[in-house]
């Protein structure tokens, strides 16, 4: 008997192993390809405050409009441990998420009594389109813990309601997750009323369950009346949900996530990736019929229910906590001025949680080895349900390019590439010039981009400057670096190299590090007051008969007589334009080490474009 416990508890932890790893490596696949290289925005806002503020002022923002400390301290380590690695983000956000895929997979395992249907939700869970921004954004860190805790809520008045007698800990651990979720994103106050349901459902006696969680909510509002001066949420972009509410339009948008739920995208294209009405036949069609697949394991499952009337009761209970939750969770999200996908996610994992439910009532896992036929025919459909919603939901996720910030996003990355993916350190100090400015990047973003890099958070001595053209500066030094948008591709260009061959060209003679040879030969590009001037070096022994000619544009010569260590020359030439300069030394550098060309080094010349 031992050894046969022993088996199956080996067993149990084997399928625990494989699903974790499963689930592992489809999230890293199916997000393959997202990417935070550069911060911007709300991540680099939260990035600065990170740093310039100390433990206490970033964990426990008092006067903000927001309170949120369970989130802030989350955050704070998630930075922490990020450092300056930008591009670690993205990982830590799906290992996080993995984490949550794993309690829907137990959670899903537990409602309908087998390892595949949890799995299946699982699976469902990482799939969903909904997960984009959970994923691209440090910022999604919020809206991923306020999910897994109010999944956890969930879970334990679950527990709760359907266990004889229920564990004591399952109240408690509900009402320090709804605390905990109020500061993690205040939208889930609306989640106190799933309490209050549960205990009538259960037919709570003591007072204890019904005031800890009323001094549980009260607290949270002491809280913030203290913190914020106020206990009215905010809204969505610098509103407040006092001010914007309307009935109509939470009616409209708890419509449009119902629809979202059963996989119909029923917002506009900036906030859902592609429409509805945009979408293709063949995904309409799709999702059709996994909406017919839902149907007709609903029916069945309601027949079910129905005919069993022993289980019936405790059933319906279940019923009724899922479709409130749910039912919370749409209200919370529709009473702002939109609805973004992303708020959608909670509701949806709820659904697909319930999916399984139905599937353990509809054929117990007791019936497994008895009739194959029953199982087969009902999970079978849920399992056709996934299959289907695979194609539709990796369409949509290839259509993240059209979300409102995907393209700020994708620029913000580009620029982070063609500055210090490329240069690294070395861009610390530089002048960085751009272009134009149609990407109408703000004075903190251009102050603040580059510190994310810098171990020092400073990035000191680095500049940005927009500039309307190549004219607006002179010849390239070596700690310039010129970048162009690129608005057809989201991206940024360096083209430093490109520039300061443009404004000068070394046709022979000249080198990098300013030497000339005896003969010297090049094209330069002057500024907008047409004035090129001459900075002649010689480290030798003057002896007074040394002298350069210079040539300009092959007919004015100039004579300029080497009498010191260090001469200045000025020519006028046609601003904006390129001139071509020869050089005719007399004398050489006789302790040169080594001869670049067929002539002998002569001198150095630092040159400025005006």
């Amino acid at each position: 008997m031992k050894d046969r416990q022993w088996i199956g508890k080996e067993a149990a932890w084997k399928d625990e192993i494989i699903a974790a790893v499963l689930l592992l490596a489809f999230a890293f696949f199916i997000n393959r390809g997202i990417e935070i290289k550069g911060l911007y925005m709300d991540d680099l806002y939260l990035w600065s405050c990170y740093g310039e503020q100390s433990f206490r002022e970033y964990v426990f923002p008092l006067g903000s409009t927001r309170f949120r400390f369970v989130f802030n301290l989350i955050s704070w380590l998630e930075l922490m441990i990020a450092g300056n690695h930008i591009g670690w983000f993205v990982p830590i956000n799906i290992l996080v998420n993995v984490c949550i895929a794993y309690t829907v997979y137990r959670f899903g395992k537990r409602l309908s009594g087998r390892w595949t249907m949890g799995f299946l939700t699982g699976i469902l869970y990482l799939l969903s389109r909904m997960s984009y921004y959970q994923i691209s954004q440090v910022y999604g860190l919020m809206e991923t813990l306020a999910l897994w805790a109010a999944i956890g809520i969930l879970y334990c008045l679950y527990r709760y309601i359907t266990e004889e007698p229920a564990k004591k800990a399952l109240i408690p651990c509900s009402v320090a997750l709804y605390f905990a979720i109020c500061f993690i994103h205040e939208r889930y106050m609306v989640l106190l009323p799933l309490f209050y349901v549960a205990f009538l459902m259960k037919k709570e006696r003591k007072l204890v369950p019904w005031i800890s969680t009323t001094l549980a909510f009260a607290a949270v509002q002491v809280i913030r009346f203290f913190t914020i001066g106020s206990i009215s949420p905010a809204g969505t972009g610098g509103t407040t949900v006092a001010e914007t509410f309307k009935i109509t339009g939470v009616l409209k948008y708890a419509v449009s996530q119902i629809l979202y739920i059963f996989g119909i995208n029923a917002g506009p294209e900036h906030l859902s990736g592609l429409s509805w009405d945009a979408s293709p036949a063949w995904i309409r069609v799709l999702v059709m019929v996994s909406g017919l697949m839902l149907a007709i394991m609903t029916l069945i499952f309601l027949a079910v229910v129905i005919k069993e009337k022993k289980d019936r009761k405790i059933r319906l209970k279940v019923i009724g906590l899922f479709l409130l939750f749910i039912a919370l969770c749409i209200g919370s999200s529709s009473v702002t001025i939109r609805v973004e996908t992303r708020w959608i996610y909670v509701s949806m994992t709820a659904a697909w949680l319930f999916a399984a439910y139905m599937c353990g009532v509809t054929v117990p896992k007791k019936e497994l080895n008895a009739n194959l036929s029953k199982p087969l025919l009902y999970c079978g459909l849920f399992v056709l349900y996934g299959l289907i919603m695979f194609p539709v939901e990796s369409f949509y996720r290839g259509k993240y390019e059209n979300l409102y910030y995907w393209s700020n996003q994708l620029r913000y990355n580009s620029l982070a590439e063609e500055t210090y993916g490329n240069y690294k350190d070395k861009l610390f100090g530089k002048k960085i010039y751009i272009i134009g400015n149609t990407y109408k990047m703000s004075d903190f973003t251009a102050n603040t981009f580059f510190k994310t890099f810098d171990k020092k958070r400073t990035a000191e001595g680095t500049e940005v400057t927009f500039i309307d053209s190549m004219g607006s500066i002179g010849l390239i030094t070596p700690n310039m670096l010129i970048l162009r948008e690129d608005p057809a591709h989201n991206a940024f260009q360096d083209i430093t190299d490109f520039v300061r061959n443009l404004k000068f060209e070394r046709v022979y003679g000249c080198y990098e590090d300013g030497w000339l040879d005896e003969n010297a030969k090049a094209r330069i590009m002057a500024g907008n007051e047409g004035k090129i001037t001459f900075k002649f070096y010689y480290p030798g022994v003057i002896t007074g008969m040394e002298h350069i000619i210079v040539t300009v544009n092959g007919s004015e010569q100039r004579v300029i007589p080497i009498d010191a260590s260090t001469v200045m020359a000025e020519f006028d030439v046609a601003p904006s334009q390129v001139s071509e300069f020869t050089f005719e030394s007399n004398f050489f550098y006789d302790a040169a080490t080594e001869q670049r060309g067929e002539d002998r080094l002569s001198v150095v010349a630092d040159i400025t474009a005006n």
